[in-house]
């Protein structure tokens, strides 16, 4: 399709755009017109400076903004769309040389804008713009635009010599679009040819713009022919569209043109900004704009994106996002479509260059940007002679219908089917409902099948390759190998830090039971410090202040006392039996008295504590023996001296028996005086009381004689407070068990009295 236009030649344009602290954007002069003259005012361009400056710009360093302006309509042109790239940079306002006053902040941002009436310049005009702009910047002074003037001029000289039959792509990554969308962009490239209302959004001005730029590029020669998309009320397009009626096949741009190409996406009632501020919302709510191609950095789109898209592609999380449910069905796949942009992701994938990545690590053709351009344009081409095909075999058959047996309904026999149904029979239906396909198929020749074969490059229905491959993809897709590689990776630092946690925890608590045990120690080193000094100042095993401990009975010397008491006692008692022996072969002194009838020897008895005048203790139980006189005559001498010489012998044989017992029987160490003597106590132990003839006189010649008890006549046992018999008869004490201690009264001893 051939379009005329009457419109002259647009001579690029250079303007300065800084932020002002009161005003906001705002253009600050042009270069390339005339003096006096003011674009802007002009031709209505009061977004000018916000387009110029994007939201988010001041993030960055260097950001480039693309944006579409109005160009009025004069007496010699009509009204068409004009294009607009700037350059924003910013700098410290110190370092200023000529610092206006109305500059308050401490960052100067200024952007560089260039106005052209194609897009197709933008590769290589981008790159001038940035060496440019960040010389400008050098300079810290920005009253000198000069070098801003030069640019101004060379461009308008290079694209006068710009060649007319070749399109600049140069900066337009497809690569990317496929690497990072995959099969996604074939889906968003036939929703394109829908017209729907599209958004993209990004928070890199740059990158957004490119990407739909990228987009429409896909479709041969529309680059060229963006004149209607500035405003949706331009159609200057369709109005100078002619049909071609020759067909040069040496030329691509002839053979395009023939086959109805390039689609016309925006005409009338469509849209196309690159980056749209906030500020043209109202032209796209409006209800004569049917469909647009638009671009965001704000996210207060997203929150109302189900107001304002209908597909919304999320650069920043490379997500697309279909809302209404019908065109989710029409834009499903077919077996065709999807091994047809698998082969050509697998291609970009095989040679992806991360260093590089708008050129292909092997440095060929293939998966190179022409290559991909060239394959969606055989897409293309294959798409529309099927739809063609189809048309005429429509039409074939309805006249067939109402002419029964005229012409010849007959379609191409190598044809087999319907090949526009491997594009999608409900994708078929919706394009041809479009604006951009009611202007093809009124400017094109119905028999363009004749020269571009009606099939799908990729025709033929499922295979097991296609599984396999569509398999491989999936699953290379999960990225499983670098997951695992991560996860391994994750998992061995997990497991490091474990064992490096779980070793410090130990030793750490190793070192805690350390310290307690040390602190336990000092802490019974330091009791038994105090105890001891406690227990020596104290009297009765009673500490004075602090913690009181019982004193330990000392043993030892009551042991040794009592031992010295005993061999007193035994030495003693010896005496006193030779000393009866003696008095028995020289016989005793006869004493006054009335006779008596001699008691029973066996039966010995006791007499009271009052009838008795000496005290004795014998064993631990009080007992007085009372000695009567013996009679007269000399038989009953005779036989009381008998009886008195076996008491004395049965009394000396117990007492070396006792004392032999007391040296087998030693009691322990630590065993006191009293005791001892508490152990044997009178209610302990109760031995047979012993009473000594009657008719015996021990002492004197009273017929009641007295025997003196040894405690009175032994020091020793009278300062150990104890009596012979109970010292002697006395047990050593075994058992460990704490002792009640005795009172001074109750000694545990009592007197016997013989």
């Amino acid at each position: 399709m051939a379009s005329s236009s009457t419109s002259t030649a647009f001579e690029p344009i250079v303007c300065i755009v800084g932020f002002h602290h009161a005003r906001g954007p705002d253009v600050e002069s042009w270069i390339g017109v005339p003096e006096g003259s003011d674009p802007a005012t002009e031709n209505e361009w009061p977004l000018l400076p916000f387009m110029a400056l994007a939201d988010g710009a001041h993030s960055t360093t260097e950001d480039f903004s693309y944006f579409t302006l109005r160009r009025a309509a004069t007496d010699d042109r009509v009204a068409s769309s004009l294009f607009g790239i700037s350059c924003t940079r910013q700098m410290d306002s110190n370092d200023l040389i000529n610092r206006p006053a109305d500059v308050t902040r401490s960052t100067v941002q200024k952007a560089v804008v260039t106005i052209c009436d194609s897009p197709q310049y933008f590769g290589q005009l981008k790159e001038k713009l940035s060496i440019v702009t960040k010389a400008w910047f050098a300079q810290c002074d920005f009253t000198d635009i000069s070098i801003l003037e030069d640019f101004q001029e060379s461009l308008a000289k290079s694209f006068r010599d710009q060649e007319d039959e070749r399109d600049q792509f140069f900066g337009l990554s497809l690569r990317d679009l496929i690497h990072e969308f995959k099969y996604q962009t074939l889906v968003v490239f036939k929703c394109l040819l829908l017209q729907p209302k599209m958004l993209f959004f990004g928070s890199h001005c740059e990158r957004l713009c490119m990407m739909q730029f990228s987009l429409i590029s896909l479709i041969p020669g529309l680059i060229r022919n963006l004149q209607d998309c500035a405003d949706p009320a331009f159609n200057s397009y369709e109005d100078n569209l002619v049909r071609p009626t020759s067909l040069k096949t040496s030329e691509r741009a002839s053979l395009l043109s023939y086959v109805g190409l390039p689609l016309q996406i925006f005409g009338r009632g469509s849209l196309f900004g690159p980056y749209t501020p906030l500020q043209q919302l109202d032209l796209l709510a409006d209800h004569d704009t049917k469909s647009y191609v638009v671009g965001s950095t704000n996210s207060l789109l997203l929150q109302q994106k189900d107001r304002y898209c209908d597909i919304l592609i999320n650069l920043d999380e490379d997500t697309i996002t279909i809302a209404p449910q019908h065109l989710r069905s029409i834009l499903t796949l077919t077996v065709p479509d999807r091994r047809w942009i698998d082969f050509l992701t697998g291609t970009v994938n095989d040679t992806w260059d991360e260093s590089n990545p708008g050129r292909p690590k092997t440095l060929g053709y293939v998966g190179s940007e022409e290559f991909i351009r060239l394959q969606f344009e055989e897409y293309i081409l294959a798409l529309l002679s099927a739809v063609k095909y189809r048309l005429y075999t429509d039409s074939r058959r309805e006249a067939h219908a109402s002419k029964e047996g005229g012409g010849n309904s007959k379609a191409y026999s190598d044809v087999g089917g319907d090949p526009a149904s491997e594009f999608g029979n409900e994708w078929i239906q919706a394009w041809m409902k479009t604006e951009n396909f009611r202007i093809f198929n009124k400017f094109t020749d119905s028999h363009i099948f004749d020269i571009v074969e009606p099939n799908h490059p990729c025709t033929g229905g499922l295979t097991i390759e296609d599984v396999q491959r569509r398999l491989a993809q999936q699953v290379s897709e999960l990225h499983l190998d670098e997951r695992f590689n991560s996860g391994r990776e994750v998992l061995g630092k997990h497991l490091a830090d474990g064992q490096k946690k779980v070793s410090t925890a130990f030793n750490t608590l190793w070192a805690d039971i350390e310290l307690r045990r040390e602190a336990q120690r000092q802490r019974a080193a330091e009791q038994r410090a105090s105890g001891a000094s406690s227990s020596s100042s104290t009297d009765g095993g009673r500490g004075g202040q602090g913690v009181k401990f019982p004193k330990a009975p000392d043993l030892s010397g009551a042991q040794a006392s009592m031992q010295a008491a005993g061999q007193k006692a035994g030495a003693y008692f010896s005496s006193w039996g030779s000393w009866a022996a003696e008095k028995r072969k020289t016989g005793w002194r006869s004493g006054s008295g009335s006779a008596q009838s001699p008691p029973s020897v066996g039966s010995p008895t006791f007499a009271s504590p009052r009838e008795s005048k000496s005290e004795s203790s014998v064993s631990g139980s009080s007992a007085w023996i009372d000695v009567s006189a013996p009679s007269e005559s000399s038989g009953e001498k005779n036989e009381s001296s008998g009886e008195d010489k076996k008491n004395v012998d049965r009394t000396s044989l117990l007492f070396e028996q006792q004392q032999q017992s007391e040296k087998k029987e030693t009691p322990p160490k630590d065993f006191t005086q009293k005791e001892s003597a508490r152990v044997v106590s009178p209610e302990a132990t109760s031995p047979t009381p012993t009473t000594l003839p009657p008719s015996s006189k021990i002492l004197g010649t009273d017929s009641t004689a007295t025997i003196t008890s040894p405690r009175e006549t032994c020091p020793e046992l009278k300062k150990a407070g104890m009596s012979v018999e109970a010292a002697a008869s006395a047990k050593p004490f075994t058992e460990e068990k704490p002792l009640r201690p005795q009172s001074k009264k109750d000694d545990g001893f009592s007197d016997v009295a013989l």
